[in-house]
């Protein structure tokens, strides 16, 4: 029997250590962990991205969230491998939370084998080849009604031109970011722009800093879009396809930036009712 689609993360986290997903998550170990730091900036670009990343390997998943600079410090790494997946996904951290859910739905239920998944393979090149293939492929989920003010939450310039190009008006809202590469100015308060918003893009890093709930619930309760584009808890936000996310853009890792060979994402949509 299916679970019962969860309404929030908290709701999410609970169904899975009960076993509503499969295994138990305490028959399920940790075997690497990885912290990484990273930067970006692509050619032609005015923008460095500065991430983060806590990945949590489990059998043949890795499961990924994306953090701000402190919340969890390399040593972290030096303890976690033998963990069971229940142990973490209990953790006090968010990040740790969100890293060992996405490995645990990520063993139990590959993107690869999902039958609702469009298999996108981004091809072998260089860093800006990649990225424009990947947020091409982001894009390509957006369904914007001329006119429609579409909040983008965790700003990537190649989508407010997208957003732009489909006659939308982007609402740019970023914690890290002043400015789109074009001079809009974007905004750090969410609430702001979710008032406004037609429709709602949205990165994965918001599981991790706690606001992808206040999201998907404004979503729900108005009746609009929301399109989500996952590094961080793909198969976390894969969960709530129906139940408030209209779209996603699922990309495992290995991501795009840290491989030059041809890598695969996901792309989901939700069953129209």
């Amino acid at each position: 029997m299916s679970p019962t689609q969860p309404q929030s993360v908290p709701e999410l986290q609970q169904a899975v250590l009960a076993g509503d997903f499969g295994p138990l998550p305490s028959e399920l170990a940790v075997t690497s962990a990885f912290w990484l730091h990273h930067t970006t900036r692509l050619a032609g670009s005015q923008v460095t991205y500065r991430n983060h990343y806590l990945l949590l390997r489990s059998g043949d998943a890795f499961g990924a969230c994306s953090f701000e600079a402190g919340e969890i410090v390399p040593d972290f790494c030096a303890d976690a491998s033998g963990h069971t997946l229940d142990t973490l996904i209990s953790h006090e951290s968010a990040p740790v939370r969100i890293a060992a859910l996405d490995a645990y739905l990520g063993r139990v239920r590959p993107h690869r084998d999902a039958a609702a998944a469009e298999t996108v393979i981004l091809p072998t090149g260089t860093p800006e080849t990649r990225a424009q293939a990947r947020d091409a492929a982001v894009a390509g989920l957006l369904d914007i009604t001329p006119g429609a003010k579409v909040a983008l939450i965790g700003v990537v310039n190649p989508l407010v031109a997208a957003i732009r190009e489909q006659g939308g008006v982007p609402l740019p809202c970023d914690f890290n970011l002043r400015t789109t590469n074009w001079g809009d100015p974007v905004t750090d308060d969410m609430a702001e722009v979710l008032a406004k918003a037609d429709a709602v893009v949205a990165t994965g890093m918001t599981l991790s800093n706690g606001s992808f709930d206040r999201i998907l619930e404004h979503c729900r309760k108005h009746g609009i879009p929301l399109v989500v584009y996952a590094q961080t808890g793909s198969a976390v936000a894969r969960a709530f396809l129906g139940a408030g996310v209209t779209a996603l853009s699922a990309e495992p890792f290995p991501f795009s930036q840290f491989s030059a060979d041809a890598t695969a994402l996901y792309r989901y949509r939700a069953e129209r009712a």
